[in-house]
């Protein structure tokens, strides 16, 4: 087994989980959905084409600078200005950027990868008018879904430096991860596990289909040697008083 490591940063993202009519929400991780569909533009699918080869990858993110979410309301007209449309509301991610990794078979994870440097549809983070910024593969590690995450010199942590110094000299990366990618020695107190329906069944427009996962939340501890020193007394500003 292998996995495919993805870097998603850029201006906007928008992971819509349950976005529905003219409230257009926001995730505040990528979601299988998302990442799967990423992929598939990629490799040329069309939205009625089948997915079954995709949905045998295990998935996870780690959630390496968290940004903040933005509301932005739009409004629309026909050409002739004659008839408005609904107001809509739509929530995205700014600032964010995340590392997703896929894992399964040796020569998926390569076909995958291959498409990935020559896509064949245009790749946007869960929008089309949110375009990725920088390097979006980080390329194949020859190793399991959570070494790859967990392990940061298999791959670095992806947080710009302003956001590293802004943050304490140790922290917490959160991590999601399909339940069957989390090893069984990890404590149940260092586990969260819920239920998510995002793993796509299909993109047709005509019947958009997403069955339930089971995802566990975790995170590392990291060292950040950009970071501020947090432990100290404000009191002592106050010259002893």
């Amino acid at each position: 087994m292998s996995t495919l490591l993805l870097r998603l940063a850029g201006p906007m993202q928008a992971w819509g989980g349950s976005s529905r009519f003219t409230r257009r929400s926001t995730d505040h991780a990528p979601t299988k959905s998302g990442v799967v569909g990423l992929l598939a533009a990629a490799r040329g699918l069309r939205r009625t084409d089948p997915l079954e080869e995709l949905l045998t990858l295990r998935f996870g993110v780690r959630i390496d600078q968290p940004g903040r979410v933005e509301r932005d309301f739009q409004t629309a007209r026909t050409a002739d200005g004659s008839r408005a449309f609904p107001l809509t509301e739509r929530f995205y991610l700014t600032d964010a950027t995340f590392v997703a990794a896929v894992e399964g078979d040796d020569s998926l994870i390569a076909a995958l990868d291959e498409a990935l440097r020559r896509p064949v549809f245009p790749l946007y983070l869960g929008r089309r008018s949110c375009p990725p910024a920088g390097r979006l593969n980080l390329g194949v590690v020859h190793t399991d879904l959570w070494t790859a995450l967990t392990d940061l010199e298999t791959t670095e942590w992806q947080a710009a430096r302003w956001w590293k110094i802004k943050q304490g000299k140790n922290l917490e990366l959160e991590m999601l991860l399909d339940a069957e990618a989390v090893p069984a020695d990890v404590p149940d107190a260092d586990r969260t596990p819920f239920t998510q329906k995002d793993t796509p069944i299909s993109y047709d427009p005509r019947l958009r289909q997403y069955g339930l996962r089971q995802v566990v939340r975790t995170a590392i501890a990291i060292s950040n040697p950009d970071g501020r020193d947090l432990a100290h007394d404000p009191m002592a500003l106050l010259g002893g008083a």
